[in-house]
């Protein structure tokens, strides 16, 4: 009998890669066998970290496309990374499909892709492959793509996607409300990424009507009410690593895992989580005010500092920070966040609030101090102070900073709310309850890997 074979495509940005290789993992474990493509770049890094903590990498066949930047361009500007990969990918994904079919037993049978390569799907349907959409984000985010043509006619947008009436609106009345303000394109400071954005958003709706399957990691009761979920959308996260197997993840960075050995040295419920995820800037100034917040707090605290965290890094204000808080914080350059944030010992997760980040708080039944950066993380940070009311939003001050006095008081608030704490367990025992078998993710996960299954013979 032949095994269905997926090809996987993310776009290479972390918080796409981390769950998309989780559901390679998983489709592995169901018989599947994988070909996961990475960038000429991502694929270095992500190998490297994966090699360093010991991943079994041989069940996922990892293959390489080139990442169309050119030089000079910057690798942080999305348009420019968009532009490229859409110029190289074509050629280099009709290739791949080409050499996969001379081999009897390596055939793909199946593309799984993420919605943002989507402009993709015509080479996979031309070669004959069944085509899945996967959405690495929340449904509420998703939906908003196919929600445009209704706020244009409501007159809350115009055809640019420029607000033209502020103030909160609802896609569903089974939806939460959100705020004009929180539309995932009105973040971007310059107009061109800004509209670009703007029409990719566009396009993500034109996709969810037309194509057959999307896969979203997202569960049932989380975002919705069972009427408004469109017959194509099966919900199947959260999609979180099983941290007991040593399966490739698609961290960038190599974990350091001495910070559990410290955490194993505190108490329960006694330690902020700072982390902010693989995009996030600060400037200087606002870097200095989260560490004096930190210091302020007098709490302990636990800090991922990545590289290009801070814009205008000050190793020497860094060094003697860590100089100051020795003994009650630690700093890595990365963390093993769903290790981390599964420890008794982790009171409050301070985050940007990007979905992975969303899910795997919530599904450890931790509180959060939100402090998103750009997207649908403000979308989530509305989900979590106004909806679930799991968390604290960071308010800037009035030259646009979170100031130390702000730390310091929505941590001392957070951390002494156990209503918060118990709204936070309760929504860690649904994420449990669906994932588990009979859940609601758990029974659609099964009804993909039949239809995976089904398209093969």
């Amino acid at each position: 009998m032949e095994r269905p074979h997926a090809l996987v495509l993310p776009l290479p940005l972390q918080g796409h890669v981390i769950p998309l290789l989780e559901l390679s993992n998983r489709l592995v474990e169901r018989g599947f066998k994988v070909t996961f493509v990475n960038t000429e770049l991502n694929h270095a890094r992500i190998t490297s970290a994966m090699s360093n903590s010991s991943c079994d990498m041989n069940q996922i066949h990892f293959v390489t496309v080139p990442d169309g930047i050119e030089e000079g361009d910057d690798p942080s500007d999305l348009v420019r990374k968009r532009e490229g990969l859409r110029r190289v990918l074509p050629a280099s994904l009709e290739e791949l499909i080409k050499k996969s079919n001379m081999v009897e037993d390596h055939k793909f049978t199946c593309f799984i892709v993420d919605v943002f390569m989507a402009s993709t799907l015509d080479v996979a349907k031309k070669a004959g492959l069944h085509t899945v959409i996967f959405y690495p984000g929340g449904l509420g985010t998703l939906l908003i793509g196919s929600s445009i043509p209704k706020l244009i006619a409501d007159g809350i947008i115009d055809e640019q996607g420029e607000v033209k009436t502020k103030g909160k609106f609802q896609i569903n009345l089974e939806m939460p409300s959100m705020e004009t303000a929180d539309l995932p394109w009105q973040c971007f400071p310059d107009v061109k990424t800004k509209h670009h954005m703007f029409k990719f958003s566009l396009n993500v709706g034109t996709t969810i009507n037309t194509e057959e399957l999307i896969l979203c990691n997202s569960f049932f009761g989380l975002e919705n009410g069972k009427s408004i979920l469109p017959p194509n959308i099966l919900l199947i996260g959260p999609l979180l690593a099983n941290q007991e197997l040593k399966k490739p993840k698609g961290y960038l960075w190599e974990e350091n895992t001495s910070c559990i050995t410290w955490l194993d040295k505190q108490l329960p419920n006694s330690v902020i989580y700072i982390a902010f995820g693989s995009y996030t800037m600060f400037d200087h100034c606002q870097f200095e005010e989260l560490a004096l917040g930190l210091e302020l707090s007098d709490k302990r605290f636990l800090w991922v500092v990545r590289p290009g965290l801070s814009r205008d890094e000050d190793v020497g204000f860094l060094a003697r920070f860590r100089s100051r808080v020795e003994g009650r914080g630690m700093i890595v350059r990365w963390a093993p966040q769903q290790q981390v944030l599964a420890h008794c010992s982790i009171a409050c997760f301070m985050s940007h609030c990007g979905w992975n980040s969303t899910l795997e708080g919530l599904a450890n039944g931790v509180p959060f101090l939100c402090w998103p950066y750009f997207a649908d993380q403000f979308i989530s940070q509305g989900y979590i102070c106004d909806i679930w009311k799991t968390g604290l939003r960071m308010n800037l001050d009035g030259n646009k900073v979170v100031s130390r006095k702000e730390i310091k008081r929505k941590v001392e608030e957070l951390m002494g709310d156990e209503e918060m704490k118990i709204r936070a367990m309760q929504l860690k025992a649904r994420a449990d309850k669906s994932v588990n078998k009979g859940g609601h993710s758990f029974e659609n996960f099964n009804c993909f890997v039949s239809r995976m299954n089904t398209s093969v013979h």
